[in-house]
C-alpha cells in the first residue's frame, strides 16, 4: 500500500482543555496563526480562553465579556469588540496581556460584522457597508480602505486576506443557495486592487495569495487562488480552482493563468470549501471544505495532487502554518488537526501513483523534498550524454537534497575538455552553483584550488563576504600561505579548533584565543601551548595561563603553571597569574595563596604589602606570612596576622614603623581584654612616645575597652594629660556624671582653670554636689568655676555663705549684677541669715533695681519680718511708674497691716494681685477679701470665702449680678453642701430685688441646667404668678407648664386654665409626647386645632366615637378625612361614608388594599365611582373592573370598557384568568385583542374550536403548545394536528411536542403528524430525524424507505442511537455510510450478516480511516466468503499491508487461496510476499515460475530458498539453488552443486563468472582428474582469464591433454606478443618527444637573453608580472593567465560571455 503523501495529526483537542463543546463555533472561535486559538465562553460567567499552541495543555483564561476577540498573529496581544449598549455602534480595544495594558481603542460608528488580523500589526474591520483597517501602531482611527460591492449584500463575511505587498485585497461571503440546490451555500468574492482603486465582483467560496518565481524572472510574481463551486444553468454543479498572476510586471515573464476541477465524490454534492491556504514552503494549495474534504493542488501548474477526507466533523477555521508548511484546522468536535505534506512520500507518490514525473521534480527542487534522487539522475546522465553541460550543471545545482551535488559530478565535468572560445562545463557548473546559493564543502575546495592556481583570491574574498562558500579544514589549510587571515577566519567557521588556537597563539591574541575556546567549547593542549610562550611572550603566557585558570575544571594544575613561572625567575608573571586564579578566594587554594604571599615577602614585600592590603586572599597559612611580615619590617601586617598576645605586644610597641591610622584601626579588631593589655604595653614602654597614639585609641574605642577601664589604667600610670586628653573626648558625648566629673578634676589639676569654667558652665551631667565640694576645697583663684555651679544647681545661700566667709564681696556683687540678678532675693536672704550689714544689703539691691524680682524678694524679706525695711525700695519703684503687681501686692500687705484706710488701696488700685490680697487679708477682715475678690472676678476664691464665713446673701447677689453659667453651675452642684442656702436666698431676696430680664434669664437657665425642677417651678411660681414685671412673659410661661409636664404634671392642667400667653401648638405636642392626651386635647381645643385635637381623640385616646362625635361638631372635611383614616382599618363601609362627606380621594390606594382584604367589593366600587370624579388613575379604573368583575356585574364591566378610561385590562385578564373568573377574563382579553390569552381562557372555558381561532390570530408558539396539548388530552385530534403542525416547524419545540405524544401512549396519532409535518414548506431537520426515530421504533418496514428519500436532511447521528436500540442492522449501516462513517458501517456489516452484501462493503471498505478494519474484513471474508476473498483484496491492494495479510494467511493456513492476490502485488517486491509466491511455487513444483520470480523480485530469504530447493528432488529446483548462490556470490557453493549433478556447462559458467582463480583451477583438475577432455578444453575456453599459462601448460603435459591444451596456448602467445609491441611503440615516442622539448627549451633561452640585452636598463623585463613570476616568449603561457587556456578567470570574476560569476 503506498504511503499517503498527507499526514494528518492531531495537535490538541479544545475540549481536553476545558473549553466548553458549545462554544467551539465560527461565532465564538478565532485561530489568527499558527500560534494562538482564541475562544469566548459565554453563559453565566463570560470569559475568554487563549490556547498557546507551543503549550496546549496550559490554556489561558480571563473574565472578559465580548462580542469577539483575537489574538496577534505573532504577540500576546488581543483585540475585542463589544456592542455599544443601545446603538448599532461597536466598541473596539486592543490590549496588551503581558504588559496588562490597553494599547489602543475606537468607537465605530456602525456595526461591525467581520474582522481578522491581516498583519501583525494592522485589522481589517468588514462593516454593511465598507471595509476599513486599524494600525495598532499610534493613535490614528481606522482607515477606510473600500466600499463592499453589490454581490456581498447580505452575505455571511467568511473571510478578508490581504497580499503580501498589501496592494491586493479579497473579501469572501457567503448567501443561501439557489433554489434548485438550496443545501449548497453560494459564495462571493470581492478582488479590490489598491493601484487601481477598484473591485472586481467574482463567485468564489474562498481565496489566497501567494508569490510565485517564474522561471527566468529575477522577481516574483503576485497571484491569487481562488475555490468556486456554483449550479451551473443546465443544474450541474462546476467546482473550480482557479491561480492567476495579479499586476504582471514589465520586463518579466507573465504566470500562465491556470484553473482546475476540484472532484467532489458524489457523497459531498452539497459540500463547499470553507478556507484556502498557500504553502509558500512547498508551493501548494491547500484546500479545505465544510465536511472536512481536504484537496492538495500543485500552485504552479494547478495540478492535482491529493484528495481525501481528513475529517468527520465538520471544519469551520483554518489557518496556515508557515513555520512547517502545512495548514491547521479546527471542526465542530474541537480537533485541532495538523495538515501537512508527507516529504518522504510525497515524490514517490506523485511519480508512482501519479505518475507526474515533472511535477515530483518541481515540487521536490522547490521544497527541497527527498526521494526525487532516482528521477534527477537518469535525466542528468541523459543530459551529459548528449553534451548539454550547461542543462546538465541546471539540474545538478538544483537537485533535491543535493543529490547530484556530489565528488563524481564535479569529477565528470573535470573529464570534459573545454571547447575552443567557450567556458568549460567545470566553471558553467561553478556559476550555476554559485547562483543558486552556496556551495558545498568539496565544490567549495575544487573551486578554490582553482582560482587560487590563477592567482585571482579577491574572487574568494567576494564569495566569502557573500557566504557563498562551506569552510572546512581543508579550505583552510589550502588558504594558510595565501592568506592567513583569511585561513583563520575559514578554520573558525568551520570549527578546526587545534588550528584556530595554535594560529591566535602564535599571533599573540591570547585573548581571542580564550574567547574563542570558550564560545567551541573546546580544551587545547595547554601544557604545550604555555611552555612555548614562555620565553617569547611572558605577558601572553599570563595570558595563556589566566584563561587556564578560568576553566572548570582546569586543564593543568595551577601550582605547576606557577612552577614553571618560577623556574625561570618569573616572580612578577606568577604572581599576576596566581592572583587571577585565587580570585574566587576558595579554601582548597590554601597552599596556593600562601605561596604567592611567600614569594612576594621574600623578594617584592611592597607587593605583598598591597596584595594584603586588597583582602581577597583569606585562606592562606596566617601564622606562616605573619613571621614573614614581621622579618620584612610589615610590622602592621605582622600584627593583622598574628594570634598569640605575646606576639601581638612585641610587635605593636613599633610604633616608629607603623602608621598611627593603621594601629588604631587594628587595635578596633582586638578583644577587649588583648586591647588593654597592648595599650598597657605602649605606657610601660614608652608613655611621652606613645601617649597620643594611646590616647586616640582609647577614644576610639571607648565602648569596646570601657570608659572605667581606661580611667582605671591611665590613673594608675600617673597619666593625668592623659585623662585630660581623654575624658576631653568623652565629655562632649557622654552623660557619665563621673566622666564629666574626673575631666573637671584632671583639668583642675592640670591647671586648665578655663576649661573648668567651660565644663561647670556647659555641662549638665556632672553631680554638682560633688563638684562644689571640690572646688570649695581647691579653693581656685578664680571663683567662676565655683560661681557657676553654684548658679545652675541652687545652692546660691552656700555660695553666698562661701564668698561671705572668705571676704569675696566683689564676687557676690558681680555675681549679683552681672551674672543672675534674678537669685539677688537668695543671696539677700542668705546675707541677712549671716547678719550682714543691712546697708550694704539696701546698696546691693539699689544697685540692681528693676532687675530684681521684687516678689522672691519680699517673701525672703517677709520670711525674716523685715519687710518694712524695703518700705523706700517699693516706694521708688512706684514713684518710678512700675506696675509691677508685686510691688503694689507689697504695699498693700504694708497698708493692711498698718490698718492705714485699706479699703481705700482695695477699691483705688488697680495693679495690685486680686487672688494674693484676697488671701493674705482672710484671717484678717473676709469683708476686705471680699471687695479684693470681687473687684479681681475671682469666683471660686469669693464663694469659698462666702461659705467659710456664711455671708450668702453677699453671694447671692454676686451670684445673680455676676450672671456667669460656670459660676452658677459651681454653686448649683449637688455636692454644694451650702447651695440650699444660696437658693434661698436667691428666691427671696437676690432675683427679687433684680430689674435686669437677662439676670432673670441667666438665673432660670442656671435652675434647668442643675435640673432642679422643684426649685424652678418654685422660682417661676413666684415670678409668673404673683404680679411681677416678667408674669406675661410667654417663654416664662411656657417654661413653666413644661416644668410642670417633667416634674409634676397635676399641676399642669390648671396652669392651662390659669395661663393664656403660652404657645399652644407647640406646648400640646410636647403633652402628647408625655402622655398628657387630655390636657393636649384642652390646650388644642383652647387654641381652635381641630385636627390635632382630632387626632388625639384618635391616635392618644383611641376613641373613635368620641371622634365621631368631634367631627360631627366641627363638620369640617379635614376632619372627616382624618375619622375615615382611624376607620379604614375597622369598618370599610363607615370609612368610605366618612371619605364621601370628605370627597377625599387622595388614600384610594389604601382603601383598595383594605377593600380587597376584606373582600368587600360592593363598598369599593361606591368609592371607586367617588374617585373617579376626582382622580384620573390607571389603578384606580383597574381595580373598579376588577371589583365590577368580581360582583359579577358583568353588564356594568362592559359599559365600563367602552367608555374611555385608563384601566390596565391586560392586569385586570390576568388576575381573573388566575382566580377562575373566566367570562370577565374573556371579555378583558377579547377587548384588549390579547388572542394568546384569550385562546387560554376559551380552553378552560372548553370552547377549542374558538381556542384554536384565537391561538392563529395570536400565532405564538407558547399558544399553540398549550391549545394543542389540551386537545391531546380531550381527544380533539383534528385540532390537535392543525396546531401541531404549528410546533414541530419550530426545532426547538418538537421534542416537547413528541414526548407529550408519547408520554400518552398515542403513537399512531404522532405518526400522522409527523407524516403530515414532512410535506410543510418550513419542514426542518428535526422533523425529519424524529420521523425516522418514530418508525424505527413503531414501524421499521417504513425506516428504510424513509431514510433513502431524506438522508440528507436528517438528523444521522440521533437516527444511528435509535437504530441501535432497534437493532435496526440494515438501516444502521446505511446511516453510517451517509455519515461518512465507514469504519462503524463496516463493523456493523461484519458483526451482522443481514446488513452485509459484498458489493456496498466493497465500497465502504475502501473508505474506512482505520487500517485495522481491512484486516477484520480479511477474517471475516476468510470465515463467511472466501470466495469473494481475492475480490475484496483487489480492491484493497493499494491500501493493506501486503506483508500483514500474508502472515495473516499463513496462520489460517490458507495462503494458496489468496495466489491470484499475491501474483498481483508481487510487483511491490516485498519479502514476504516473495517467500510466500516462491513457496507456493515449489509446493506446485513450479520450477519455471520460481525462476523468473526469483529474476525479477530479488526480496526474499534467498539462502533459505536455496537450501529449500538444495534438497528438491528436482534437478531444476537444484538448478536455481546453484543460481542463487551465484547471485549472492556463493562460487564455491553453485559449483559443488553443479559437479554434484554433473552440470558442467553451469559449473563453468559459475567459476567464469566467480573471476576467482582457485576456483577455475580448481575445477579444471576436477575435469583432469574425471578424464573429462572435453570439458577440459570447454574450461580453458570459458575460463581464459582466470587461468594461468604455466598450471594449464603443466596439467595438460602430465596428463597428455596437449592437443585439447592447445588453442588455449596459442592465444595466450598471441595476447603477450601484442603487449610487447605496444611498449616498444611507447618508448620510441617518449623519446622522441623528451628530444623535441629539450631543443626547444634551449631556444626558448636564446631568444630571451636576446630579447632582454636590447631593452633599456632602467626597464623590467617583458614577462614580469605583479608577482614576481617570467613569462619566457615562445613557451606555453602557464595556467591562469588572461587570454590563454580554456580555465581562464576574468579578473572581476565574470566571464565575458555568461552573466554570474563564470
Amino acid at each position: 500500500m503506498a504511503t499517503p503523501p498527507i499526514t494528518v495529526k492531531e495537535i490538541v483537542s479544545l475540549t481536553s482543555c476545558g473549553i466548553n463543546p458549545q462554544c467551539i463555533s465560527f461565532t465564538n472561535l478565532t485561530m489568527e496563526s499558527e500560534n494562538f486559538i482564541c475562544v469566548r465562553e459565554t453563559g453565566v460567567a463570560n470569559s475568554v480562553i487563549i490556547v498557546d499552541m507551543a503549550s496546549p495543555a496550559q490554556p489561558m483564561k480571563r473574565p472578559i465579556t465580548a462580542d469577539s476577540a483575537l489574538m496577534n498573529p505573532v504577540s500576546k496581544v488581543i483585540a475585542l469588540k463589544a456592542a455599544v449598549a443601545g446603538t448599532t455602534q461597536d466598541h473596539l480595544q486592543i490590549f496588551n496581556i503581558e504588559m496588562k495594558s490597553k494599547m489602543k481603542s475606537h468607537q465605530m460608528p456602525e456595526s461591525v460584522e467581520f474582522w481578522r488580523w491581516i498583519s501583525p500589526d494592522m485589522i481589517g474591520i468588514v462593516t454593511n457597508s465598507s471595509v476599513y483597517h486599524w494600525s495598532m501602531e499610534g493613535d490614528a482611527a481606522p482607515r477606510k480602505m473600500f466600499d463592499r460591492t453589490e454581490n456581498l449584500a447580505g452575505n455571511q463575511i467568511i473571510s478578508y486576506r490581504a497580499s503580501e505587498d498589501m496592494q491586493w485585497f479579497t473579501l469572501v461571503g457567503i448567501a443561501p443557495g439557489n433554489p434548485a440546490r438550496p443545501a449548497l451555500v453560494k459564495g462571493n468574492m470581492q478582488l479590490y486592487s489598491v493601484a487601481q482603486s477598484r473591485s472586481q465582483a467574482l463567485e468564489a467560496h474562498a481565496a489566497a495569495f501567494a508569490t510565485h518565481l517564474v522561471a527566468g524572472n529575477t522577481a516574483k510574481s503576485h497571484v491569487v487562488a481562488f475555490a468556486q463551486r456554483m449550479v451551473q444553468p443546465d443544474g450541474s454543479i462546476s467546482s473550480k480552482l482557479h491561480v492567476i498572476e495579479l499586476g504582471a510586471q514589465a520586463g518579466q515573464s507573465p504566470f500562465q493563468k491556470r484553473q482546475a476541477e476540484l472532484f467532489f465524490p458524489p457523497d459531498f454534492v452539497d459540500d463547499f470549501p470553507v478556507s484556502m491556504h498557500i504553502s509558500e514552503k512547498y508551493g501548494v494549495i491547500y484546500v479545505v471544505t465544510k465536511n472536512g474534504l481536504l484537496f492538495v493542488y500543485d500552485l504552479e501548474t494547478a495540478t492535482a495532487v491529493y484528495r481525501n477526507k481528513v475529517s468527520n466533523d465538520p471544519i469551520f477555521i483554518a489557518c496556515g502554518s508557515p513555520s512547517s508548511g502545512g495548514i491547521y484546522v479546527v471542526n465542530r468536535r474541537g480537533q485541532v488537526l495538523l495538515i501537512n505534506l508527507n516529504e518522504p512520500a510525497v515524490v514517490p507518490f506523485i511519480s508512482g501513483q501519479l505518475s507526474n514525473v515533472e511535477l515530483a521534480m518541481s515540487l521536490a527542487q522547490r521544497g527541497n523534498l527527498p526521494g526525487a534522487e532516482a528521477l534527477v539522475t537518469p535525466k542528468f546522465e541523459l543530459l551529459f550524454s548528449q553534451g548539454d553541460f550547461k542543462a546538465a550543471a541546471e539540474l545538478a545545482a538544483d537537485s533535491p537534497k543535493g543529490a547530484l551535488r556530489t565528488r563524481e559530478t564535479i569529477a565528470k565535468f573535470q573529464a570534459v575538455p573545454a571547447q575552443p572560445g567557450q567556458n568549460s562545463p567545470l566553471l558553467q557548473y561553478f556559476g550555476i552553483c554559485l547562483q543558486r546559493g552556496k556551495l558545498n564543502a568539496f565544490e567549495t575546495l575544487e573551486l578554490s584550488r582553482l582560482v587560487l592556481s590563477q592567482n585571482k583570491k579577491v574572487l574568494l574574498d567576494t564569495w566569502m563576504a557573500e557566504d557563498k562558500l562551506e569552510c572546512s579544514e581543508e579550505l583552510g589549510d589550502m588558504l594558510q600561505n595565501v592568506d592567513p587571515d583569511m585561513a583563520l577566519r575559514v578554520w573558525i567557521k568551520a570549527r578546526a579548533n587545534n588550528k584556530v588556537v595554535a594560529t591566535l597563539a602564535g599571533k599573540g591574541e591570547f585573548e581571542k584565543m580564550g574567547k574563542y575556546c570558550e564560545m567551541a567549547n573546546f580544551k587545547p593542549d595547554y601544557s604545550y601551548l604555555l611552555q612555548s610562550t614562555l620565553m617569547s611572550n611572558p605577558q601572553g603566557a599570563v595570558n595563556i595561563a589566566i584563561q587556564i585558570g578560568n576553566q572548570s575544571p582546569p586543564p593543568l594544575d595551577f601550582n605547576a603553571v606557577a612552577d614553571l613561572f618560577l623556574q625561570r625567575n618569573m616572580i612578577r608573571e606568577a604572581t599576576s597569574f596566581l592572583l587571577e586564579v585565587l580570585k574566587k578566594d576558595l579554601p582548597e587554594q590554601a597552599a596556593l595563596q600562601t605561596k604567592v604571599l611567600e614569594i612576594n615577602l621574600v623578594t617584592f614585600p611592597n607587593v605583598a604589602d598591597a596584595i594584603l592590603g586588597q583582602g581577597k586572599l583569606t585562606h592562606y597559612d596566617r601564622p606562616r606570612i605573619a613571621q614573614l611580615c614581621e622579618k620584612a619590617g610589615l610590622y602592621m601586617r605582622a600584627l593583622q596576622h598574628y594570634v598569640e598576645v605575646s606576639d601581638l605586644k612585641r610587635c605593636c610597641v613599633n610604633t616608629h614603623s607603623i602608621d598611627p591610622a593603621a594601629l588604631i584601626e587594628w587595635f578596633g579588631t582586638l578583644s577587649r581584654e588583648w586591647a588593654l593589655e597592648c595599650v598597657k604595653e605602649l605606657l610601660i614602654s614608652n608613655q611621652r612616645q606613645n601617649l597620643q597614639i594611646v590616647v586616640n585609641v582609647c577614644k576610639e574605642y571607648t565602648e569596646q575597652l570601657t570608659a572605667d577601664s581606661i580611667i582605671t589604667l591611665l590613673e594608675e600610670h600617673k597619666s593625668a594629660e592623659g585623662l585630660f586628653y581623654y575624658l576631653g573626648s568623652l565629655v562632649a558625648t557622654s552623660e557619665d556624671p563621673d566622666v564629666h566629673f574626673r575631666y573637671i578634676e584632671s583639668a583642675a589639676k592640670t591647671g586648665q582653670i578655663k576649661e573648668v569654667e567651660r565644663v561647670t558652665r556647659e555641662s549638665s551631667f556632672y553631680d554638682p554636689e560633688k563638684a562644689k565640694v571640690f572646688l570649695m576645697e581647691m579653693d581656685l583663684p578664680d571663683a567662676r568655676p565655683l560661681i557657676n555651679v553654684c548658679d545652675r544647681f541652687d545652692f546660691v545661700p552656700e555660695l553666698t555663705t562661701h564668698l561671705y566667709q572668705k571676704k569675696l564681696l566683689r564676687y557676690i556683687e558681680g555675681y549679683v549684677q552681672k551674672v543672675n540678678p534674678s537669685n539677688a532675693p537668695l543671696v539677700v536672704g542668705a546675707l541677712l541669715d549671716q547678719e550682714c550689714d543691712e546697708d550694704f544689703i539696701k546698696n546691693l539691691i539699689l544697685s540692681v533695681r528693676s532687675l530684681l524680682p521684687v516678689g522672691p524678694l519680699v517673701e525672703e524679706v517677709g520670711k525674716r519680718n523685715r519687710l518694712k525695711m524695703l518700705t523706700p525700695f517699693l516706694e521708688h519703684l512706684v514713684s518710678e511708674g512700675s506696675t509691677d503687681p508685686s510691688v503694689h501686692n507689697a504695699l498693700g500687705m504694708i497698708l493692711i497691716d498698718s490698718n492705714s484706710n485699706p479699703e481705700h488701696f482695695l477699691t483705688t488700685n488697680e495693679h495690685y494681685d486680686s487672688k494674693v490680697i484676697g488671701k493674705y487679708c482672710e484671717k484678717r477682715d473676709p469683708n476686705l477679701a471680699c471687695v479684693a475678690y470681687k473687684r479681681g472676678n475671682c469666683d471660686f476664691e469669693l464663694v469659698d470665702c462666702t461659705n467659710k464665713n456664711s455671708l450668702f446673701k453677699l453671694q447671692s447677689r454676686y451670684v445673680v449680678e455676676r450672671m456667669d453659667h460656670d459660676l452658677w453651675a459651681h454653686v448649683l452642684n449637688d455636692e454644694n453642701a451650702h447651695r440650699r442656702q444660696l437658693i434661698d436666698q436667691v428666691v427671696s431676696t437676690a432675683l427679687p430685688e433684680s430689674k435686669n430680664p437677662e439676670q432673670v434669664s441667666v438665673t432660670v437657665k442656671a435652675f434647668m441646667t442643675a435640673e432642679m425642677p422643684q426649685e424652678l417651678i418654685e422660682l417661676l411660681e413666684k415670678i409668673v404668678l404673683q404680679n411681677s414685671a416678667f408674669s406675661n412673659n410667654p417663654n416664662l410661661q411656657n417654661l413653666l407648664i413644661l416644668t410642670a409636664i417633667k416634674a409634676d404634671k397635676t399641676r399642669v392642667m390648671d396652669y392651662v386654665n390659669r395661663l393664656d400667653a403660652f404657645n399652644g401648638p407647640e406646648v400640646g405636642e410636647i403633652a402628647v409626647g408625655n402622655e398628657l392626651y387630655e390636657e393636649a386635647f384642652a390646650i388644642f381645643k383652647k387654641f381652635d386645632l381641630h385636627v390635632d385635637a382630632m387626632k388625639v381623640l384618635l391616635d392618644s385616646i383611641e376613641s373613635i366615637d368620641r371622634g365621631s362625635e368631634y367631627a360631627a361638631k366641627v363638620d369640617l372635611p379635614d376632619v372627616w378625612s382624618q375619622l375615615a383614616k382611624a376607620q379604614l382599618a375597622l369598618d370599610v363601609g363607615a370609612a368610605v361614608a366618612s371619605y364621601i362627606k370628605a370627597q377625599d380621594g387622595a388614600d384610594y390606594n389604601a382603601v383598595i388594599d383594605v377593600a380587597k382584604k376584606c373582600n368587600d367589593y360592593e363598598a369599593l366600587v361606591k368609592y371607586l365611582v367617588m374617585v373617579r370624579k376626582k382622580v384620573k388613575e390607571a389603578r384606580v379604573d383597574t381595580e373598579l373592573c376588577y371589583a365590577y368583575a368580581r360582583i359579577n356585574s358583568l353588564g356594568e364591566l362592559e359599559e365600563f370598557i367602552m367608555t374611555p378610561n385608563a384601566a390596565s385590562r391586560e392586569t385586570v385578564g390576568e388576575r381573573c384568568f388566575s382566580e377562575g373568573l373566566y367570562e370577565a377574563a374573556k371579555v378583558m382579553f377579547t377587548a384588549d385583542s390579547n388572542w394568546a390569552r384569550l385562546s387560554s381562557t376559551l380552553v378552560k372555558l372548553l370552547r377549542y374550536q374558538e381556542a384554536v381561532d384565537a391561538a392563529r390570530k395570536a400565532n405564538q408558539t407558547k399558544t399553540w403548545k398549550e391549545v394543542c396539548f389540551a386537545c391531546v388530552d380531550c381527544e380533539q385530534w383534528r385540532l390537535a394536528q392543525l396546531c401541531g403542525l404549528q410546533i414541530i416547524v419550530q426545532a426547538d419545540e418538537l421534542e416537547e411536542v413528541s414526548l407529550y405524544y408519547q408520554s400518552r401512549g398515542r403513537f399512531p396519532e404522532l405518526l400522522s403528524l409527523m407524516e403530515a409535518g414532512v410535506g410543510l414548506e418550513r419542514a426542518h431537520m428535526g422533523i425529519f430525524t424524529e420521523l425516522g426515530i418514530l418508525y424505527a421504533r413503531h414501524r421499521p418496514e417504513k425506516l428504510m424507505e424513509h431514510l433513502k428519500l431524506f438522508s440528507t436532511r436528517i438528523n444521522i447521528p440521533r437516527l444511528i442511537r435509535s437504530c441501535e436500540e432497534m437493532a435496526a442492522w440494515k438501516e444502521l449501516s446505511f446511516l453510517y455510510i451517509a455519515y461518512d462513517e465507514y469504519d462503524n458501517a463496516a463493523g456493523v456489516m461484519m458483526e451482522h450478516p443481514d446488513a452485509w452484501e459484498h458489493v456496498s462493503f466493497k465500497d465502504v471498505c475502501v473508505k474506512v480511516a482505520n487500517v485495522e478494519v481491512y484486516y477484520k474484513a480479511l477474517n471475516f471474508y476468510l470465515q463467511d466468503h472466501p470466495t469473494k476473498l481475492n475480490d475484496l483484496l483487489t480492491v484493497l491492494t493499494p491500501r493493506i499491508d501486503h506483508t500483514r495479510v500474508v502472515d495473516l494467511m499463513r496462520k489460517a493456513g490458507h495462503l494458496p487461496l489468496l495466489k491470484p492476490y499475491l501474483s498481483a502485488v508481487q510487483n511491490c517486491n516485498l519479502n514476504a510476499v516473495n517467500d510466500a509466491v516462491n513457496e507456493l511455487c515449489i509446493e506446485e513444483e513450479d520450477f519455471q515460475g520460481l525462476r523468473n520470480s526469483i529474476d525479477l523480485y530479488d526480496n526474499f530469504d534467498q539462502m533459505s530458498l536455496a537450501f529449500r530447493c538444495e534438497k528438491h528432488d528436482l534437478l531444476e529446483f537444484r538448478r536455481i539453488a546453484s543460481y542463487i548462490y551465484q547471485k549472492n556470490l556463493r562460487w564455491k557453493q553453485s559449483v559443488e552443486l553443479s559437479k554434484k549433478d554433473r552440470l558442467f556447462k553451469d559449473a563453468m559458467e559459475a567459476a567464469a563468472q566467480s573471476g576467482d582463480r582457485t576456483i577455475a583451477e580448481e575445477l579444471l583438475n576436477f575435469f583432469v582428474a574425471d578424464r573429462n577432455r572435453e570439458c577440459f578444453a570447454a574450461c580453458l575456453y570459458t575460463c581464459y582469464d582466470l587461468l594461468r599459462a604455466d598450471i594449464v601448460c603443466e596439467l595438460a603435459w602430465t596428463n597428455g591433454l596437449i592437443d585439447f591444451a592447445m588453442p588455449f596456448m596459442i592465444q595466450v602467445l598471441r595476447d603477450y606478443t601484442g603487449k610487447v609491441d605496444s611498449l616498444v611503440e611507447d618508448k620510441k615516442d617518449r623519446n622522441d618527444e623528451r628530444v623535441a622539448a629539450e631543443k626547444e627549451a634551449v631556444e626558448q633561452q636564446m631568444n630571451q637573453n636576446l630579447y632582454a640585452q636590447l631593452l633599456p636598463a632602467a626597464l623590467p623585463a617583458p614577462g614580469m608580472d605583479s608577482t614576481g613570476g617570467t613569462f619566457v616568449p615562445g613557451t606555453i603561457p602557464p595556467r591562469g593567465m588572461a587570454g590563454y587556456g580554456s580555465d581562464s578567470i576574468s579578473p572581476g570574476g565574470y566571464m565575458p560571455q555568461q552573466q554570474g560569476y563564470f
